[in-house]
């Protein structure tokens, strides 16, 4: 099986009301226990990846590694570039084989963020390349996108409803109350906000910030119409915890295959927690 977009895998999810969870990797261990959980729990997966990560990573080697891991696992599997605000850089991705992208022009305003988000939409149908877009701001830090708090805002439903139709967009991430990064309390979610945008919007809704969200607040979001939940933060916390207790435990170490094993092993457990929690599981 080759990559393919998020249009589909998200149109089944929001059919059968369950979520699929896209987690952000950032190299190739991180790719490999997520591929590797995905698979034990027989879920789709979307691998997310910033422009920071293309970067860091390269281009072609991403491409490569999601092709040859979507082969050998044989589940769907969605490349996706997350957060994207450089229309040329976006382009090059899709020129290059991702068959799913999200521009995030949220930091526009309103009208300009449609103008972006139409030129993209435009584009990319003619590769058959799903697109995700966002409306509202969801605060924190991700990647080289920083929203203060004083600057984020949540979504207008009747806005949401006005963009998805003049834009075309495939998925929209909305802003319901959650933040980029590591929360000091457990947000407090719109979910007044999220039904009536459910409601009267027709295409799958995305949550971003899901890291530290409560299981009972990730699965109301879902049954809400939640269809793509974002992973970053709490796979590279516990990945980078677990290479820095093995150096701990094992000072004069120095072999990758060994110290990057348990970091892996911790990472593919919380995957299969994740999947169990959006309900994923068996729908591959």
């Amino acid at each position: 099986m080759d990559i393919i977009s998020t249009k589909e895998i998200l149109l089944d999810a929001k059919k059968n009301k369950y979520a699929v969870p896209a987690f952000n990797i950032h190299n190739l261990e991180t790719f490999q226990a997520v591929l590797d959980g995905a698979w034990e729990m027989k879920s789709p997966v979307i691998i997310a990846t910033t422009p920071g990560t293309v970067e860091y990573a390269g281009l072609d080697y991403l491409v490569a590694i999601s092709k040859t891991g979507a082969k050998r696992y044989n589940i769907p599997v969605a490349l996706h570039l997350d957060h994207c605000s450089n229309v040329g850089f976006l382009q090059e991705c899709i020129m290059a084989g991702y068959k799913s992208v999200m521009i995030d022009a949220s930091l526009e305003d309103y009208e300009d963020n449609i103008k972006i988000t139409q030129e993209v939409v435009k584009f990319a149908k003619k590769y058959n390349v799903s697109v995700e877009a966002e409306l509202g701001r969801v605060g924190g830090v991700e990647d080289d996108r920083v929203v203060d708090e004083k600057d984020a805002y949540l979504t207008d439903p009747a806005m949401a409803l006005e963009f998805v139709e003049k834009t075309g967009v495939d998925s929209l991430a909305v802003a319901i109350g959650t933040a980029h990064g590591v929360y000091e309390f457990e947000p407090e979610l719109d979910f007044n906000r999220l039904a009536k945008m459910d409601e009267i919007i027709d295409i799958p809704l995305v949550l971003h910030g899901a890291s530290g969200v409560s299981e009972k607040d990730i699965q109301k979001a879902v049954s809400l119409g939640i269809c793509k939940i974002n992973i970053s933060t709490e796979l590279k916390i516990p990945f980078s915890r677990e290479i820095k207790k093995y150096f701990d435990e094992n000072p004069m170490a120095s072999d990758p295959r060994k110290y990057f094993t348990p970091a892996k092993d911790v990472v593919k457990s919380i995957v299969i927690d994740k999947i169990k929690i959006c309900r994923s599981n068996n729908k591959a």
